[in-house]
C-alpha cells in the first residue's frame, strides 16, 4: 500500500498538471480569437460603418456565440467531469463501478458534455465557412456566372456537410441516451469521445470543405501578373485554412491511433482547430490594418508604395488604370474588398474622415488588390444601392487622383 501511493500522487498530481495546462491553453486561445474578432469588426465599421457591414460580418460572430460554447464546454469535460466519459474502460470496470458513485456521475457528465461539444464544434465550423463563402461572394462579385456558381456549390457542400455531420452524431447511437451509458458497454459508436461515425464524417467533411474554399480564389490569383512575393504572399492569406486541416488531421489521427487515452490529446488539438479556424476566418480582414500599424516600423524599402503592375482583365488592382466603358458604367458598390496582397487594403482601414490618406493610397497602385470584373480600376467594386454620399466621395478621389 505505501509502495503504490507515491505512484498514485504521482499520477494525480500529473493529470492535475495537465488539466490545468489544457485550460490556460483553452482560455489563451479563446481570448486571442476572441480578440481577432473584435479588430475585424473594429476595421470594417471603421471602413463602412455599421449599416456597412454584410453577411461574413455577422455569421462570424455566430461562429464566436459557438467558439464560447464549445470553450466552456472544454473546460468544464476537464473541471468538473476530470476529462473522463463512458470511453477507455474495460468490460470488468464497466461492470464494478457503482451507479451511485462520484466516478458515475462524473463518467455520465463527461459523456454528456461531449456529445454536446460535437454539435457545438459542427455549428462553429459551418457558421465560419459560410462567412468566408459571403466574403469570397464580395471578393468575386462580378466575375462572372462560372465564378457565382463555385459560390453556389460551396454553400450547397457546406450546408449538406453540416447535415451530415449532425446525422452522424444524433443517428448513429441508439437510443440516444446510450451516449451516456456506462454498463453494458454501449458501443464504440456510442462512445462520443471516440465514435467512429462521428470522428469519420466531421473530419472528411471538413476536409473536403476546406480544400474547396481554398481553391475558389487562389487559381485566379495565380493567373494574375501580381509579383511572385505578392502571389505567395496573398496565398499564405487566403489558404490559411491549409492549418485547420492539419489540426483536424492531427486531431482524428490521435482519436482513431488510441481509442483508450487518444481522447485527451484530441480535445488539445480540437481546441486549437477551433481556434486556428476562428483566427483564419478574420485574416484577410485584420491583415491590412496591422499591415498599416506596423508600417511606421518596417525599413523603407519595405513601407513604400510598391511600383505598378500590370493586372489581367479579371484581376483589379486600385490604382493600377482606368476603368474600361463597362466598368464605368457599372453602379459603385460599398463592399469594396479588402486586401489580398501583401501590402495593405486601405480601403478596408482608413478612416473616412481623412480623405487625404484615402486619397494617397488611391494614387499608390498595388496597395489594395480587388478580384473584380473588367478591366482595372481606380474605383472600389461598390454594389448597388450604396449611399450617394459615399459614391460622390469615391468620384473626387477619383477626379483628384488624376491631376
Amino acid at each position: 500500500m505505501t509502495a503504490t501511493q507515491p505512484g498514485s500522487d504521482r499520477a494525480a498530481g500529473a493529470a492535475a498538471a495537465a488539466e490545468v495546462a489544457f485550460i490556460t491553453e483553452l482560455w489563451t486561445l479563446y481570448a486571442v480569437g476572441l480578440s481577432a474578432t473584435m479588430l475585424r469588426t473594429y476595421a470594417r465599421v471603421r471602413a463602412v460603418g455599421v449599416r456597412g457591414l454584410r453577411a461574413d460580418d455577422y455569421f462570424v460572430w455566430v461562429g464566436i456565440l459557438f467558439y464560447t460554447a464549445q470553450s466552456a464546454l472544454g473546460h468544464e469535460v476537464g473541471h468538473a467531469a476530470n476529462g473522463s466519459a463512458n470511453n477507455g474502460m474495460s468490460e470488468t470496470q464497466r461492470e464494478s463501478l457503482d451507479p451511485n458513485s462520484d466516478e458515475y456521475m462524473k463518467r455520465v457528465l463527461g459523456s454528456k458534455i461531449q456529445v454536446a461539444g460535437w454539435s457545438t464544434y459542427v455549428c462553429l465550423m459551418t457558421s465560419l465557412k459560410i462567412s468566408m463563402l459571403f466574403f469570397l461572394t464580395r471578393l468575386m462579385f462580378g466575375l462572372g456566372r462560372s465564378f457565382q456558381l463555385r459560390i453556389c456549390i460551396g454553400f450547397i457542400l457546406v450546408i449538406t456537410t453540416f447535415i451530415t455531420c449532425l446525422v452522424s452524431i444524433f443517428a448513429f447511437c441508439r437510443p440516444f441516451r446510450n451516449y451516456w451509458a456506462i454498463y453494458p458497454d454501449p458501443g464504440r459508436s456510442c462512445q462520443a469521445a471516440i465514435s467512429l461515425p462521428i470522428v469519420w464524417s466531421t473530419f472528411a467533411t471538413n476536409v473536403s470543405t476546406d480544400i474547396y474554399l481554398i481553391m475558389i480564389p487562389i487559381p485566379i490569383l495565380w493567373q494574375s501578373s501580381l509579383a511572385l512575393s505578392k502571389k505567395i504572399a496573398s496565398t499564405v492569406v487566403l489558404g490559411a485554412g491549409i492549418f485547420v486541416l492539419v489540426c483536424a488531421v492531427l486531431k482524428s489521427a490521435f482519436i482513431l491511433a488510441d481509442p483508450i487515452n487518444g481522447a485527451q490529446l484530441a480535445g488539445s488539438w480540437g481546441t486549437r482547430e477551433a481556434f486556428v479556424a476562428v483566427m483564419t476566418t478574420n485574416l484577410p480582414m485584420i491583415f491590412p490594418l496591422i499591415k498599416r500599424w506596423l508600417r511606421p516600423l518596417l525599413p523603407k524599402q519595405l513601407s513604400a508604395s510598391p511600383k505598378v503592375e500590370k493586372s489581367p482583365e479579371g484581376f483589379r488592382t486600385i490604382g493600377g488604370g482606368g476603368p474600361g466603358a463597362e466598368a464605368r458604367r457599372r453602379p459603385a458598390s460599398a463592399n469594396a474588398l479588402t486586401g489580398l496582397s501583401c501590402s495593405a487594403s486601405e480601403e478596408l482601414v482608413a478612416d473616412e474622415t481623412k480623405k487625404e490618406q484615402e486619397q494617397e493610397d488611391i494614387l499608390h497602385p498595388g496597395e489594395i488588390t480587388d478580384i473584380e470584373a473588367g478591366a482595372s480600376s481606380r474605383r472600389p467594386s461598390l454594389v448597388p444601392g450604396s449611399d450617394d454620399a459615399e459614391q460622390k466621395a469615391w468620384t473626387q478621389l477619383e477626379h483628384d487622383s488624376r491631376k
